[in-house]
């Protein structure tokens, strides 16, 4: 075993925090962990704390690199460049930002005020949600450094392409007056000091714990019951890589739910385990965190219905290709 491999597996994939769960589910619950309940104890336990870990790391992490980026700043950089260089750099800048779609909004409607581009702030919109820094080390963590990269790849380019179809279409018309008149958008934000950049990551690992905990214990819980309880071939007549309608179905049900990515995640972890489609898979997980429910009625607050639902037609198309492309040419990635 190279280095890096232990390292990735000790570190990232935690497997000693795997081992160390099982001789607590044999020893103190008495369970074997290659049964149901026992093996629904073990995945329960070991993601949850796993996920938790590498998310306070992560976000201070990330929340610190954030503190550089304030709107005006970001604005600053993005003010430079125009076209796809403008919307690629709008969609890279949103892998440091919040992590849910929910959150991202404020920052929308900050750039738009700006004068940014509308294309360059919707594939910022996109962007943040789907491919943040945190979500890259935690895909890797539970699948492999291939499929990470390659859902970077794609979500940034699904942002890009939404952009760049945005701002042809010349839509600025569809946004809510309002998000013109927001002065505090422009305010220069004053440098801070080091400690005051520390204080501020560990209060977005404080405040994101608190916002994110209920959902990634669901999507956990969801994972534990897929991966123990329901039968292969229930989960494969419905989702098997052979239904040419599974990508689709996978989408659509994604749609209506709430949740970030890290709640998501363990869902896809058990439903690729029981034959689901990698893409299929992905496909759920994206539509989830990009085109939530709750995220879509916020954002019928800033722009208009027309506007809207070009967003989600472009967005669940780019999904809905992204699914079968995985489906396709995943093995590869494995």
């Amino acid at each position: 075993m190279g280095l890096f491999e232990f390292l990735n597996n000790q570190f990232l994939k935690m497997q000693w925090l795997s081992e160390l769960i099982k001789l607590l589910v044999k020893n103190v619950f008495r369970l074997d962990t290659d049964g149901r309940l026992g093996g629904s104890i073990h995945f329960f336990l070991y993601d949850v704390i796993k996920i938790f870990i590498l998310l306070s790391v992560l976000i201070f992490a990330v929340s610190y690199i954030q503190s550089f980026f304030p709107p005006e700043r970001t604005k600053k950089i993005l003010g430079k460049y125009h076209g796809v260089g403008a919307n690629l750099l709008g969609a890279l800048l949103g892998t440091v930002t919040p992590f849910c779609s929910c959150s991202s909004i404020p920052l929308f409607i900050g750039f738009t005020n700006a004068g940014l581009p509308l294309g360059v702030t919707f594939s910022f919109l996109i962007s943040s949600p789907l491919v943040d820094l945190a979500s890259i080390i935690l895909l890797a963590s539970i699948f492999n450094w291939k499929i990470a990269v390659m859902y970077v790849v794609v979500g940034v380019l699904l942002a890009v392409v939404a952009g760049t179809i945005i701002e042809k279409a010349k839509l600025e018309k569809y946004i809510e007056p309002f998000v013109f008149n927001n002065k505090m958008a422009g305010a220069e934000q004053a440098e801070l000091t080091r400690r005051e950049r520390i204080m501020y990551s560990r209060e977005q690992v404080i405040w994101i714990i608190k916002k994110v905990w209920l959902y990634i214990l669901i999507g956990v819980g969801i994972g534990a019951l897929i991966h123990n309880w329901i039968p292969e071939s229930f989960i494969s007549a419905i989702l098997g890589q052979d239904k040419w309608y599974s990508v689709l179905i996978a989408t659509i049900v994604g749609v209506p739910m709430y949740a970030d990515i890290f709640g998501t995640l363990p869902i896809a972890e058990a439903l690729v385990l029981k034959g689901v489609g990698l893409g299929t898979a992905l496909s759920f997980m994206m539509a989830v965190t990009a085109l939530s429910l709750p995220s879509l009625i916020m954002l019928k607050k800033v722009v208009k219905i027309k506007l809207l639902s070009i967003f989600t037609g472009i967005v669940t198309l780019g999904i809905i290709i992204i699914g079968y492309a995985f489906n396709v040419f995943g093995k590869f990635l494995v």
